[in-house]
């Protein structure tokens, strides 16, 4: 009689299934799939247009689902195969493994407990195994490319993760094909990431074990172009996020709660520090009144995002530099640009006065210089008198009954 997967009955309670992309990977595939197959029989394989023996060795394992390509198109296009294809099915989750030997097919225990954990019905949970890159035995390259990623993914959602481009993940299969996804190779990964953030899925990373040696695996990842892809994909990120991703989010979340619930829960009642809190504030409103008109949000989401503070807050109180305050801040930032260079205030100020290219420069930038000694001087006094709020309003709740 034959013996029944370890993990069949969890992968049919919670209606998933494992799908493997592979490209010329006939070195280690047979084996990959003979192991994998003692945990699950409901397993997908999308064979993109392999020129080696990876047509014959499937051919040993009917059992599974076959989709075959007649041309490589790239680990993207193959995993949106999978991902149609696991939906036609009826399943409602996906596991994703890789091919080459560098995972371990006992793993799919940690993503199914941790799907078995969930206390709700909500199915947008995205996970992604996290490798431990900072270890020793990994690759500089790989460590380094892995950084730069978890970087830009943290600017672009908020969300912090320690591995995004691992290829070992749970996704969930009605939300991924509903995604407008337009990359074909392995930078589509960063895309479904950052797309499912975006659509309030729950992105989170889960530790998983890795086998990683150089000359025991064979890997299709072209160092020049794919990381070229990857940085244009990030530039465009960044682009869509801070003009219309995170405006649109706070937006909404202000709109939602209201001035008062939303500076109560947002801001008073964050769970930072004060000095902290008073930090982001500082740097919102030195972003408001630096003179980098056009990319205020742009630079205070990224500096948030590099010193770790409160993006929300940040956000917010850049917002000082809106249409009614904009004339006073160029203003104050002239007069003071005025007072450092040792001119005094200049209180007669006229438009004729600016009668010549070089008067119009050096009133460019005495506003120019004037703007940040005012956005450091705002900075640093609101920075105190917040601090000084927040550690009271702190204290205030520590002794409350």
């Amino acid at each position: 009689m034959k013996k029944e997967p370890v993990f069949q009955k969890r992968f049919e309670d919670l209606n998933c299934c494992v799908i493997v992309p592979t490209y010329n990977n006939a070195h280690s595939l047979d084996n990959f799939l003979t192991d994998l197959k003692l945990y699950t029989s409901r397993i997908i394989v999308i064979n993109d247009g392999s020129t080696d023996s990876t047509a014959e060795i499937l051919e040993r394992h009917p059992e599974f689902h076959h989709k075959f390509h007649p041309e490589n198109k790239g680990k993207g296009i193959a995993l949106k195969t999978g991902f149609r294809f696991a939906q036609e099915l009826g399943y409602e989750y996906a596991i994703t493994i890789d091919s080459d030997g560098q995972h371990y097919p006992d793993d799919l225990d940690v993503f199914l407990t941790e799907l078995e954990l969930r206390d709700n019905d909500d199915p947008k949970l995205l996970l992604v195994g996290d490798r431990n890159m900072g270890r020793d035995g990994i690759p500089g390259k790989s460590s380094k490319g892995n950084r730069f990623s978890n970087f830009w993914f943290l600017v672009v959602t908020g969300i912090e993760l320690h591995d995004t481009q691992s290829g070992y993940r749970l996704y969930p299969v009605k939300l991924i094909n509903s995604l407008k996804l337009i990359t074909w190779k392995f930078e589509l990964e960063i895309e479904v990431l950052v797309k499912a953030a975006w659509k309030k899925a729950e992105v989170k990373n889960i530790p998983i074990k890795v086998h990683y040696q150089e000359g025991d695996r064979v890997t299709h990842f072209r160092p020049f172009w794919d990381i070229v892809r990857i940085v244009l994909l990030y530039m465009w990120f960044v682009l869509v996020s801070f003009f219309y991703i995170h405006p649109r989010n706070k937006y909404q979340d202000f709109k939602k709660k209201g001035f008062k619930r939303f500076w109560k829960e947002d801001i008073i009642k964050s769970q930072e520090p004060p000095h902290k809190k008073a930090a982001a504030i500082a740097l919102g409103v030195f972003v408001g009144i630096s003179p980098c008109w056009g990319i205020h949000t742009l630079l205070v989401f990224t500096l948030a995002a590099v010193f770790n503070l409160n993006k929300v807050i940040a956000f917010l109180f850049s917002n000082i530099s809106i249409p009614p305050f904009i004339p006073v801040i160029i203003y104050a930032s002239y007069q003071m640009g005025s007072f450092i260079t040792g001119k005094g205030f200049d209180w007669d100020l006229k438009l004729q006065k600016f009668d010549s290219g070089t008067d119009v420069f050096m009133g460019l930038w005495q506003y120019i210089m004037g703007s940040f000694a005012l956005a450091i001087v705002m900075a640093i006094s609101l920075w105190i008198v917040f601090y000084f709020l927040f550690s009271v309003f702190n204290q205030k709740q520590v002794v409350k009954p």
